[in-house]
C-alpha cells in the first residue's frame, strides 16, 4: 500500500511508525511527505495513493470535487488535559515571547503569517474567527505565506512577522523537539477546537480491507502505542465524513471575509 502524508512534517516519523504497525499485520505500507496541496496532488486525482494522513478540510472539499473516493477511519485523541480526551485539535496563534502582543486584540495592523491557504489551523480557522468578530482580513497590516507551519515558526523567530497561527499539534510537537521554543513564543490565542486531522483511506480498498484497517488502528500493538506515547496520543477513535462537517463550514464562512 502507498501512504501520504500532507501534514506536517515533524510527526512524519509517527505516520511512519503507522505504516510500520500494519506493514507487521501483513498490509506492506509505505508512508511518503507529500510535495503538493492535495488539491493539486495529480495521484490523488489518478487514486493512486491508498492512505491519507489529510487535514479535514481538503478532506472535505476533495469529497465535493470526488465524493465516494476517501473515507476518514480514525483521528488521534491527544493526552494533553486541553483536548479532552476528544479527537479534537487547536489553532493556536503564537507570537515571540519578546513582543508586546498579548492578546487577539493587539493583533491588529501586524504582520500575519501562515502556512497556506488550503490550511484549516492556518488559515480557513483564522479567516473565520475574523468573521466573528465581524472583522475581514484588513484586521492585519499585511499577511505572508510561508509554506508550512515550522516555516512560519521561523518566520516569527526571524522577525519576518508578528504572528502565526499553528496546528497544536504540531506547535507540541515542535516543543518536544526543542523545548526552548517554549521560551521564544507565546500563544496570544487558541482558535477551536476543531474536528482532529484524520487517517483516510480510499474507498477502491473495499469494505472488508477498511474495517480490518481501521479496526487494527484502533487496537496499536506495544510498538504502536509506544510511538503514540511519544507523539502526545492517548489512542485513535473511529470517524466519519459527519465529523468534518463543521471544518467545511467554517471554511465557507472564511471565504466572506475576503483573502
Amino acid at each position: 500500500m502507498l501512504a501520504v502524508s500532507y501534514l506536517s512534517p515533524n510527526l512524519l516519523w509517527l505516520y511512519q511508525a503507522v505504516g510500520d504497525y500494519l506493514s507487521r499485520l501483513g498490509y506492506t505500507v509505505d508512508v511518503v511527505q507529500g510535495e503538493v496541496d492535495p488539491l493539486d496532488d495529480p495521484d490523488l486525482a489518478g487514486d493512486r495513493w491508498d492512505l491519507f494522513f489529510i487535514c479535514g478540510l481538503p478532506l472535505m472539499r476533495y469529497g465535493q470535487r470526488v465524493p465516494h473516493q476517501l473515507r476518514p477511519l480514525v483521528a488521534p485523541v491527544m493526552s494533553a488535559a486541553r483536548y479532552g480526551g476528544q479527537p479534537v485539535y487547536f489553532s493556536d496563534v503564537v507570537v515571540r515571547a519578546d513582543s508586546a502582543l498579548h492578546t487577539w486584540d493587539d493583533l491588529a495592523q501586524t504582520v500575519f503569517c501562515y502556512n497556506d491557504r488550503g490550511s484549516h489551523s492556518g488559515y480557513s480557522r483564522v479567516g473565520y474567527e475574523l468573521a466573528q468578530r465581524g472583522l475581514d482580513w484588513g484586521f492585519f497590516g499585511s499577511i505572508v505565506e510561508s509554506g508550512g507551519h515550522l516555516r512560519s515558526l521561523h518566520t516569527i523567530l526571524t522577525g519576518g512577522a508578528d504572528c502565526a497561527a499553528i496546528d497544536s499539534t504540531v506547535l507540541d510537537q515542535a516543543l518536544r523537539d526543542d523545548p526552548t521554543l517554549g521560551q521564544k513564543l507565546r500563544i496570544v490565542a487558541s482558535l477551536g477546537p476543531s474536528p482532529m486531522p484524520p487517517i483516510a483511506i480510499s474507498q477502491r480498498l473495499g469494505q472488508d480491507v477498511t474495517k480490518a484497517l481501521q479496526q487494527a488502528l484502533l487496537q496499536p500493538d506495544a510498538t504502536l502505542q509506544q510511538h503514540l506515547v511519544q507523539a502526545g496520543i492517548l489512542h485513535f477513535v473511529s470517524v466519519d465524513q459527519a465529523a468534518y462537517r463543521p471544518v467545511l463550514a467554517m471554511y465557507q464562512e472564511s471565504k466572506e471575509v475576503g483573502g
